[in-house]
C-alpha cells in the first residue's frame, strides 16, 4: 500500500492509501521522488477541469524519479534508470495523429488529467512515455523538465530566431522558462510582469522586466524596438489586459503565440491583425523532440532549476500547498516530495 494525493472535488485534496499493481506488459512501474503543482493543477483543484477530471483523480505530471520494476517484454529500461515521463498516450489513428500530430491527438489520455497522475509513491506508466535523464542531475531540478518542454515546444512554434525581439506577458514559472528558451535561442527578451516577486526573480535570472502598472509599455516598446514593434510575443498570463498587451507591442508582421489556458473567450483587436498582418498561434503541450532538448537545457545549467523552486514539500503536505500557490506572487514552483512524508523545505 502507498500514498496518493487524490482531486476529490472543487478545493478540496486529501492524501489517500492507493493500491500498486504489477506493470503489465510494455509498462514501468516508477517510484516519483519530486512532482512539481503546475497551473493546470490548480485549474483541477478549483473545479473548472470536472467534465474531464473523473473523481477521484491523482494528479500530477510534472516529475522525475526512478523506476522500480518493469514489466513484460520492456527491455530498455531497468529499476533504478532514472526517469521523467511525457505524460501523453495518443490512439495513432485519428486524423491529428494520421497527419504526424500525435501530441495533440484528438482522443489524447493526458496522464495526470485523463488517467492517473505522479503524485503518488509508486506510478505505473507505458515504457513509450519514459525520458531517460542523465545520472548527474539531480531529480529536483528533473522535475522542471517538463515545463521546460513546453517552453521549448512554445518557442519552437513562434519560430524564434537570433536577433529578434521577443515579449512574454506573465513572468510566472511558464513565462520564465519561455524568456530562458527564447534567449538561449539569441532573442532579446522581455518580461511583462505584475508582480514584484517574480520580477525580481526574474532579474536575478538576467532577465529584463516591465511593470505594466507603472511602465509605459508603448513608450518603452518604441525606444527598444526603434519604433517597429517586437517580432513575437508570448501570451502567458490569461489575463485579458495580458492579452491586449501580447497584441500591441508587436511590430508588422509580427507574430503572437498564445500559451495560456483562457477558460472564457476573450476580445481580441482585430483590426491590428489586418493592419499590421499579424499571425497567432497556438500552442500545446509537447512532443519527444521538445522533452530530449528541455533534458539538456536543465541538465547544462541553461534553465537554472534550483532558482525556480520556492519550496518542497512532502506528500502529506501538498492539500496546503494548492492553497499557497493561490496566492501566486511570492511562489515561483512548488514540488511535492513524495519519497518524504514528514516536514517541508524553503528553499
Amino acid at each position: 500500500m502507498t500514498l496518493a494525493v487524490r482531486y476529490l472535488a472543487a478545493r478540496t485534496l486529501d492524501t489517500a492509501p492507493a493500491l500498486s499493481t504489477p506493470p503489465g506488459p510494455g509498462e514501468v512501474e516508477l517510484a516519483p521522488s519530486y512532482v512539481g503543482i503546475c497551473g493546470t493543477d490548480l485549474h483541477i483543484f478549483h473545479g473548472d477541469m470536472d467534465a474531464r477530471v473523473a473523481a477521484p483523480a491523482v494528479l500530477g505530471h510534472e516529475m522525475a524519479g526512478r523506476v522500480v520494476r518493469v514489466g513484460p517484454d520492456v527491455e530498455d529500461w531497468a529499476p533504478g534508470d532514472a526517469v521523467t515521463v511525457m505524460p501523453l498516450r495518443w490512439d495513432d489513428t485519428c486524423p491529428a495523429c494520421r497527419a504526424g500530430h500525435q501530441h495533440i491527438c484528438q482522443h489524447l489520455d493526458f496522464i495526470g488529467i485523463d488517467s492517473p497522475g505522479a503524485m503518488q509513491q509508486r506510478w505505473t506508466v507505458p515504457a513509450s512515455t519514459l525520458i531517460r535523464l542523465p545520472d548527474s542531475l539531480p531529480l529536483d531540478r528533473a522535475a522542471l523538465v517538463e515545463p521546460t518542454a513546453v517552453a521549448v515546444h512554445d518557442v519552437g512554434r513562434a519560430q524564434v530566431r537570433a536577433g529578434e525581439k521577443a515579449v512574454v506577458v506573465g513572468g510566472g514559472p511558464v513565462g520564465v522558462l519561455i524568456a530562458l528558451v527564447a534567449r538561449a535561442a539569441g532573442a532579446e527578451v522581455r518580461v511583462v510582469e505584475l508582480s514584484p516577486h517574480r520580477r525580481r526573480l526574474a532579474e536575478k535570472l538576467g532577465l529584463t522586466t516591465w511593470d505594466p502598472a507603472a511602465d509605459d509599455l508603448p513608450e518603452l516598446v518604441r525606444q527598444w524596438t526603434g519604433d517597429a514593434g517586437a517580432d513575437v510575443a508570448f501570451e502567458v498570463s490569461g489575463a485579458q489586459g495580458g492579452v491586449d498587451t501580447a497584441v500591441d507591442v508587436l511590430g508588422v508582421r509580427g507574430r503572437l503565440c498564445l500559451v495560456a489556458i483562457h477558460p472564457r473567450p476573450r476580445e481580441v483587436n482585430l483590426h491590428r491583425f489586418f493592419w499590421r498582418e499579424l499571425t497567432l498561434v497556438g500552442a500545446r503541450l509537447y512532443d519527444r523532440t521538445d522533452f530530449e532538448k528541455a533534458v539538456t537545457l536543465v541538465a547544462d545549467g541553461t534553465i537554472p532549476a534550483e532558482q525556480l523552486i520556492s519550496k518542497v514539500v512532502p506528500l502529506t503536505q501538498a492539500p496546503a500547498a494548492f492553497e499557497a500557490l493561490e496566492g501566486g506572487g511570492d511562489v515561483m514552483k512548488i514540488l511535492v516530495d513524495c519519497t518524504d512524508d514528514s516536514q517541508g523545505v524553503d528553499q
